[in-house]
């Protein structure tokens, strides 16, 4: 067997599936011509040997989460881009539907390679150009999975592709170890062809790639053989007949092929120590710098008061509903209205953005988006942004603006974050009645956000908390965290509206702000006789210190202790009737 020219061996038993589109191409043309083709101008492998050694963060996980797509999946385009062609040897994209009217949002129909007819070779292969090797062919089995998925890509205020199943069928019939048996994906071969073109004996680039299981494995190449490597080369290797060499520290041995040379380290040592300059901040290389961590040993404290990752609505078909918010020893939450005050400490703040990552929504009052223009996103690392995957663990920010009165622009804060990656567009929950700028409407819709109007009203003609969450309910949101501002919270902490909270999460500052600001005291209750009593006690109540703060987390007593009043007959709003003047005196 001559290592040193890929073009002179038989192929391996997946030659038919391991080489590259592009290859094919050109010697089907050379096939139907039967003479050899000039030579081709051959595009340079996007994929290096450092693309293995140095793979992309969780490639493992990832692959095998793009192989189930078991609940939908939100990438960034440069993820999906990075990520998705190391799952190509699973999906097959049957065909695109196009874009609709905005040209924003295209969408593209992927079916696992499996679904397509098995395929038997001819009995007698077609004559092939003088010098090109008789490709062997074998069965390949299909007809076994018919597992489709819809991958739609956003290119507008950010640029996102969305992943989810298509049909009745919702898993695979076979595992993901198969697929990297029948077939290698794109970005292994593009490496393979990589090193050849650079001189590099396919024996010794197998030899190579085969050095760090681990990574290899990672990356779909558990099956990989040296034929693979010589199928990623063969068409390059027809047009260069120039003699190859072996990687350097390494020698080729009799019996035993490419092997080390002694007293060397492997070129994946190499590349991998290469690429850490300094082992001290590796753990921390490509975090913003405003990346919170938050320590395993606290989140169990906070997890009995918390939704489940599995949440649903419940049979009133609202969500989960955590209450948080910081406030001083005079129940104080800013010096004064409309003025931005900071009460959380470092550990308190990292607490409340690990709550974030835990809800689907996250809600706050006009007043709060005007006072301190607040990103609304988790800022936690591992979230979508801060070392995440896509939006992962970033929860929706929800905006009460019955009125219209948030002006949002391109330089709002929220939306610089939509722009970056970092977070989600808000959506705004408005009555009905008050005219809105077009262009304000459209360019929330191009950061991917929205307008829900509402039209059910309390008898002070506010909205109804419980038609607020009803309708985020609606739209997917299983689980929602309201955070303020200090209307808000007093209504919710009210005996008509408590009994939507599930659980309550305080963050009391060792700190008093005085007089004149913003507190939490919800309107005083009245028992049936006229007495005044106590609007509410919380039940299961805990206490735990973060750093200087306490926090106290506890469930709404629903049911126990207080009579719950019945909540307000809804009212429909209805033209304004305006009464006629009485006929003038005699």
């Amino acid at each position: 067997m001559n290592d040193r020219d890929g073009s002179e061996q038989d192929v391996g038993p997946v030659a038919n599936e391991s080489l590259p589109q592009e290859d094919r191409s050109d010697q089907d043309q050379a096939d139907q011509s039967g003479a050899p083709l000039a030579t081709p101008q051959f595009k340079a492998p996007s994929r290096t040997i450092k693309d293995l050694f140095n793979p992309p963060r969780n490639l493992a996980a990832i692959r095998q989460l793009l192989f189930e797509v078991a609940d939908k999946i939100e990438l960034h385009t440069h993820e999906f881009n990075l990520y998705w062609p190391y799952v190509d040897n699973v999906w097959v994209r049957q065909h695109r539907a196009g874009s609709d009217k905005t040209g924003r949002y295209k969408t593209d129909y992927y079916a696992c390679r499996l679904q397509r007819p098995t395929y038997t070779p001819k009995a007698v292969d077609k004559a092939r150009p003088e010098g090109t090797p008789t490709r062997k062919k074998h069965i390949r089995e299909g007809g076994k999975c018919h597992m489709k998925l819809k991958v739609v890509r956003y290119e507008g205020g950010y640029q996102g592709v969305t992943i989810a199943q298509l049909g009745d069928k919702t898993e695979h019939l076979h595992d993901l170890d198969t697929m990297d048996r029948i077939k290698r994906t794109t970005v292994l071969m593009e490496i393979a062809r990589s090193e050849v073109m650079s001189g590099y004996m396919p024996a010794s680039v197998y030899t190579v790639m085969s050095e760090d299981e681990e990574k290899l494995v990672a990356a779909g190449g558990r099956h990989l053989k040296r034929e693979d490597v010589r199928n990623a080369s063969q068409a390059w290797r027809q047009q260069h007949k120039e003699p190859l060499r072996v990687h350097e520290g390494y020698r080729y041995d009799h019996g035993n092929g490419i092997v080390r040379q002694d007293g060397t380290i492997s070129l994946a040592q190499a590349v991998t120590a290469s690429h850490v300059v300094d082992s001290a901040l590796a753990y921390f290389s490509g975090l913003p710098p405003n990346t919170l961590t938050f320590p395993l040993e606290n989140r169990s404290y906070l997890e009995p008061y918390l939704p489940r990752k599995d949440a649903t609505i419940n049979e009133d078909g609202l969500p989960h509903v955590t209450l948080t918010y910081a406030t001083s020893m005079d129940s104080s939450l800013s010096l004064a209205p409309g003025i931005q005050t900071h009460l959380s400490g470092p550990q308190s703040k990292a607490m409340t953005h690990f709550l974030r990552s835990r809800h689907d929504a996250i809600v706050v009052g006009v007043r709060t988006a005007l006072a301190d223009d607040p990103a609304l996103n988790c800022r936690l690392e591992g979230a979508g942004g801060y070392g995440g995957l896509g939006w992962e663990g970033q929860p929706r920010p929800v905006v009460i603006d019955p009125a219209g009165r948030w002006l949002l622009t391109p330089q709002t804060r929220v939306i610089r974050t939509v722009s970056e990656g970092k977070g989600k567009a808000p959506w705004i929950i408005m009555a009905p009645g008050f005219a809105i700028d077009p262009n304000r409407v459209e360019m929330l819709r191009f950061y991917g956000g929205k307008h829900l109007g509402l039209t059910d009203y309390d008898n002070k003609w506010r909205l109804r908390w419980e038609a607020i969450l009803k309708a985020l309910a609606a739209e997917g949101v299983r689980s929602v965290m309201i955070e303020g501002g200090g209307m808000v919270i007093n209504e919710l902490l009210s005996p008509e509206q408590s009994h939507l909270v599930s659980s309550v999460i305080v963050t009391v500052a060792p700190t008093y702000l005085g007089r004149g600001g913003v507190t939490v005291s919800p309107a005083p209750s009245q028992d049936r006789f006229g007495r005044p009593q106590p609007v509410l006690r919380f039940k299961d109540v805990r206490w735990q210190s973060f750093g200087e703060d306490a926090v106290m987390c506890a469930r709404m007593p629903h049911g126990e202790g207080l009579a719950r009043p019945q909540p307000p007959v809804p009212i429909v709003p209805r033209p304004r009737q305006i009464p006629a003047p009485e006929p003038p005196g005699p």
